[in-house]
């Protein structure tokens, strides 16, 4: 095994609430007799001098009582997991995991893994792939010394993914989604070994709940550009196990190159982007895939109001249209629906009118409200909603300015006829 020793890189590299953290956890670790070391991605990106924003800590030891002691006096969230050893510690902008160095057994494919304490050895072979299976010692004696157990360097060097035993895939087959995402982020390729081990084992993502292949596909949406992930899925065979009816192309980076640049100075949501990959599929299809995934009330939403929007999209392809008309189409979707089905529906008309809409015409109020016109006279009841109603017609289509405009209107619309 190559001696490397990256204490160096540590020092520069980290983040300083993260270094500090990290030499208080050494030291209390230290004083108790156990060993701590820095683990998985961070390691990796490291080595690939990318900014590190995960920091994951193995200990041979306790992971509970270390991060304890570590938040004692400080002002920290701690969240501890005892069936899974683990816990973890939010202070300032950073997340910092602890884990007990563990070795794990899967009763069935698909199922959480049951740990039990071990070695540094066995919680890096439990590890998804070999470039995040390496770790660096923060102890005193050999600090900033990394160990490689599975070749994780030498992968590193080739750009390869290769995962670290051939049942890999099938004891957690979201590990299926993780290496196209990282193969994609990381312009690295799946090791050819691997890949015919991903083709062997797609079944196995049917043993997987959708609710954690919905985590997996917000960690894609998280991507600088997604639709990459997306179209090597496509490729590998992986996408139909979200859907048989999905499919990408082209299309779909036109797509999330839009609602980046709509997007801007922020992402696009997740809701954004997943009513554009589910675009395609007809309204069925879009309720099946809404069910799989466990989708919470708000992406349910986005994609039932995309449905809609995009059933009744051709009357919005006349070229001039009343501003009140317009509104009645949209009015009461979700902003990512409408976003989805402008960037989407391929009208110039249609995409002018939802963007009228969103730029304009949902902020437009009426003056009067139903206090006032209770204090004209006017009793409570479906009149009220009415005459509002035809008020906000009026105001939309310029036909009224002031709150003078509306008390006339309002009496044309109470004149006997």
């Amino acid at each position: 095994m190559e001696s490397i020793n990256l204490a160096r890189k540590i020092e520069e590299r980290l983040p300083s609430v993260a270094l500090a953290a990290i030499k208080k956890a050494a030291a209390l670790a230290l004083a108790s007799g156990e060993k701590l070391y820095l683990a998985g991605g961070a390691v990796r990106d490291l080595l690939l001098e990318k900014p590190v924003a995960d920091i994951d800590l193995v200990l041979e030891g306790n992971a509970a009582s270390l991060a304890q002691e570590l938040a004692r006096g400080e002002d920290v969230k701690i969240t501890i997991h005892k069936p899974f050893l683990t816990a973890n510690l939010r202070l300032s902008d950073l997340s910092l995991d602890i884990t007990t160095a563990r070795r794990e057994s899967y009763a069935r494919p698909g199922a959480l893994p049951a740990v039990q304490p071990g070695d540094l050895k066995e919680d890096l072979w439990r590890r998804d792939f070999s470039i995040n299976a390496m770790a660096v010692s923060l102890n005193p004696d050999d600090y900033g010394q990394m160990v490689d157990y599975y070749g994780g360097l030498n992968d590193l060097q080739n750009k390869l993914f290769r995962v670290l035993h051939d049942k890999s895939f099938k004891d957690d087959a979201t590990r299926l989604w993780r290496a196209v995402r990282y193969e994609q982020r990381l312009d690295f390729r799946i090791e050819a070994g691997t890949e015919a081990l991903l083709q062997r084992d797609l079944p196995m993502l049917k043993t997987v709940s959708g609710e954690r292949i919905w985590y997996e596909l917000e960690c894609v949406f998280s991507e600088e550009v997604p639709e990459k992930v997306f179209a090597r899925t496509a490729e590998l065979g992986m996408l139909p196990y979200l859907h048989p009816q999905l499919s990408v192309d082209g299309w779909l980076a036109s797509w999330c190159d839009e609602a980046r640049r709509l997007s801007l100075p922020d992402n696009p949501s997740n809701a954004l982007y997943l009513a554009l990959l589910a675009y395609k599929l007809d309204a069925e299809a879009s309720e099946q895939f809404t069910e799989y995934l466990q989708l919470n009330k708000l992406l349910s939403r986005t994609l039932r109001d995309s449905q809609k929007i995009k059933a009744d999209i051709e009357v919005l392809y006349e070229d001039i249209m009343q501003p009140s008309a317009i509104y009645q189409v949209l009015d009461g979707y979700s902003e990512e629906a409408l976003l989805a089905n402008f960037i989407a529906c391929g009208s110039a008309e249609a995409r002018h009118n939802i963007r009228l809409y969103l730029d304009e015409l949902r902020y437009v109020k009426t003056l009067l409200n139903g206090d006032d016109l209770l204090a004209l006279g006017i009793k409570q009841g479906p009149s009220i909603k009415l005459l509002l109603g035809l008020l906000l017609d009026a105001r939309l289509d310029g036909e009224v300015a002031t709150r003078e405009d509306e008390l006339r209107l309002l009496k044309e619309f109470s004149r006997p006829s």
